[in-house]
């Protein structure tokens, strides 16, 4: 390849950086131009590839359909350039990883264990990006730690977790605690959810009974931490309150987790000492 087809960096700089700000001001400034410099390297790319990238409007600057495919190709463009550049210049030696990670995962799970990965890799340097509920893939992600069901269809995905659900509370509130009376607690958008738990028990809620909902298993978690109802754990998040004595499990029945949590790499990116060093104490630590 010549490259006699490919527009000027300096272009393709202006462009991931005005599409990310979603402004030429913000890109400016970020690259240290003018926002008119900005405005016309973007004009000039358009051109270049004879299709517009962004919606200019009043006040605000939104990507056509061609701008949001285009994006990520140039965002991971420069990420393979800045780690050929490292690799060859050993500016980092592979010594930085950035993974995407289930929110909750990294809360409750990876946040309490950082200590034992750095104690074993302290030339380790973790960027960790959290996912909440989308699928779509951070382009300086190495690795990926996944929520779901539809997730063990992946051919890269290396199942970690998938473990049982069941009823957790603050101690102050056990005793005598009665999922009949109390409130619950539960995160919307998940099969291990208070229904799934008394469906297999073969009952449901008493009529009127209405149930706490929060978008994120965080809010559940939390709100039983601190004495609001019960909240529906799954083992692999809740094993470190309950060990601290946050939680307990007020009740014996458990039910299987449907989804699970699945490690992944992507195909575009090679393993470096970092993401090695990762997967190994990962997979050492659910051994």
């Amino acid at each position: 390849m010549n490259g006699q087809n490919l527009p000027p960096l300096n272009w393709l700089r202006a462009f991931e950086a005005s599409a990310r700000h979603l402004s030429f001001t913000g890109a400016a400034r970020e690259l240290n131009m003018t926002q008119s410099a900005v405005s016309q390297q973007i004009k000039s790319l358009e051109q270049s590839l004879g299709l517009p990238l962004f919606v200019r409007q009043p006040r605000v600057l939104l990507l056509t359909e061609a701008g949001e495919n285009y994006l990520p190709i140039i965002q991971d463009a420069f990420e393979r350039l800045q780690s050929g550049t490292l690799s060859l210049t050993g500016g980092d030696r592979g010594q930085r990883l950035t993974l995407q990670c289930n929110m909750s995962f990294s809360v409750f799970w990876l946040t309490p264990r950082l200590s034992r990965l750095f104690d074993r890799y302290p030339w380790l340097t973790l960027n960790v990006v959290p996912e909440l509920w989308t699928n779509s893939t951070e382009p300086s992600a190495s690795l990926l730690i996944r929520f779901g069901r539809d997730v063990a269809r992946e051919t890269d995905a290396k199942l970690l977790s998938q473990g049982h659900f069941y009823p957790v509370c603050a101690p102050t509130i056990a005793e005598g605690v009665d999922w009949h009376k109390d409130r619950l607690f539960d995160c919307s958008g998940i099969t291990c959810s208070w229904n799934a738990w008394l469906g297999d028990q073969k009952t449901s809620l008493p009529e009127g009974k209405s149930i706490n909902l929060a978008s994120t298993y965080s809010i559940s978690i939390n709100a039983a931490v601190h004495g609001a109802g019960l909240a529906m754990g799954h083992d692999v998040l809740v094993q470190d309150l309950m060990a601290q004595g946050c939680l307990v499990k007020p009740f014996d029945h458990e039910v299987p987790m449907q989804e699970a949590y699945y490690l992944m790499q992507p195909a575009r990116h090679s393993q470096t000492p970092a993401s090695r060093a990762f997967i190994e104490w990962l997979e050492e630590e659910f051994s």
